[in-house]
């Protein structure tokens, strides 16, 4: 099994940042095994950090369904004050969020669940050179190898 690990991973900014997500909690609730990832940043309210989520789940019909979810908070802007001159401090304005589900048959092997998880991200990339998969780090290990982190 991996081992729960901080994430680095760059935004679709302009100029890209690069994000260090540190691990939050991995948690079994009967046949799902969950793991969440949060930004920790001192000047950021927790609430307003970027996370990401790994779910694998056995159903009760043997497929596996694996989930990942990256959540990205926008705080709302705050310019005026009040009449004493207080201002009050933001709040997330709404999250951007992006899940992606896949479902696993018992009988699928590594080299077919790989193949469809690089389809989809060649897609969302908009990718049409041949690029090797990337075969380790939590979301290919989840997807490939059905082995959520511990």
């Amino acid at each position: 099994m991996s081992q729960i690990a901080n994430i680095s991973v760059y935004d679709g900014a302009a100029t890209p940042v690069l994000h260090t997500l540190v691990p939050i909690s991995v948690t079994r609730t009967g046949n799902s095994v969950k793991a969440e990832w949060r930004e920790v940043s001192a000047s950021v309210p927790t609430d307003a950090q970027v996370s990401a989520t790994a779910i694998l789940t056995k159903l009760k019909s043997g497929v596996y369904k694996c989930e990942a979810r990256v959540a990205v908070p926008v705080m709302e802007s705050v310019t005026n004050q009040n009449s004493s001159g207080y201002t009050a401090a933001p709040k997330v304005a709404y999250v951007n969020t992006y899940l992606c589900t896949g479902f696993f048959h018992g009988r699928s092997d590594v080299t077919g669940r790989r193949l469809a998880r690089q389809i989809l991200t060649n897609l969302l990339g908009n990718v049409s050179t041949s690029v090797a998969a990337a075969t380790s780090g939590p979301l290919p290990d989840l997807f490939d190898y059905l082995v959520a982190p511990t």
